[in-house]
């Protein structure tokens, strides 16, 4: 192969390399203009935030981000965090957004996960209430209360569906790995109305919690199941059979009385009677 040659096939592949490599430049080119966007400075939590935590400094930074990635709503200084409450989970370097946060003024803690208009209102509850403590905060449940209205028989009937679970216990977060939570008290999320029900509930019969799946937002038409729908022809009075008594006649054996004399002496002559 003589040199013209070579050159002639080193030149073709230059201006080939030249064709392919023109787009991939000019893209990388545009990449890099979009990089220099202006950036905005947004509060993002410093570490994980759990439900009901009071922000201070040290919980929030403010981290630089291109403007085209700052959510609606991202709050770009500290001062309009700091003392809410957090109504919601937040991770590690996640935003901090309004709908995570309890509105200004309104605390930590329980009260300001309490919407406005609402009531939380705790029941005493053990394993069987609770559902075995598969119970968390968030859950949704219905309550239902069982006992005898006016002395009748004793019947059970749904008085509220699909109520909040706001906390059990003294926790305001449900376990991150699912396990169950026992505790002695429920707190619910109910409106004045409800929560007046709740109480009368508790404090007249006995009540159990059933738990709801979360999309499951039906309201069921279900009346009161009474203790004689339980039985075929309803609750038969038991009726206990006696026997009549017999009294046992004892035989009594009358002992006549023995009989007694009397001796009367007159002189020389004496004579005896016997009665």
């Amino acid at each position: 192969m003589n040199r013209s040659r070579l050159f002639m096939i080193g030149g073709l592949a230059l201006a080939l390399g030249l064709l392919i490599s023109y787009p991939i430049y000019n893209r990388l080119r545009s990449s890099g203009g979009a990089n220099n966007e202006p950036g905005v400075d947004v509060v993002v939590a410093a570490n994980d935030l759990q439900v009901g935590t009071k922000l201070e400094d040290r919980d929030i930074r403010m981290t630089r981000f291109p403007q085209s990635v700052v959510p609606p709503g991202a709050f770009t200084k500290k001062n309009q965090v700091l003392g809410r409450g957090v109504v919601l989970p937040v991770s590690r370097g996640e935003f901090i957004l309004p709908a995570k946060l309890a509105a200004a003024n309104a605390g930590s803690g329980l009260p300001s996960l309490i919407p406005p208009g609402m009531r939380a209102v705790s029941v005493r509850v053990n394993d069987v209430v609770s559902v075995a403590g598969f119970v968390q905060p968030g859950s949704r449940v219905d309550v239902l209360a069982t006992g005898n209205q006016g002395g009748n028989e004793r019947q059970i009937t749904t008085v509220l569906e699909n109520v909040a679970v706001i906390a059990v216990g003294k926790n305001l977060e449900r376990n991150p790995n699912g396990d169950s939570q026992p505790a002695p008290v429920i707190t619910l999320l109910v409106s004045p109305e409800d929560g007046q029900r709740l109480t009368l509930a508790s404090q007249e019969g006995r009540i159990q919690l059933a738990l709801r799946n979360p999309l499951d937002t039906r309201r069921e038409q279900i009346g009161a199941t009474r203790a004689s729908s339980l039985y075929p022809g309803g609750v038969q009075p038991v009726s206990v059979q006696t026997k009549p008594r017999t009294h046992k006649t004892i035989p009594v054996t009358v002992i006549p009385p023995s009989a007694y004399s009397v001796e009367t002496i007159r002189g020389n002559k004496r004579d005896e009677t016997k009665f």
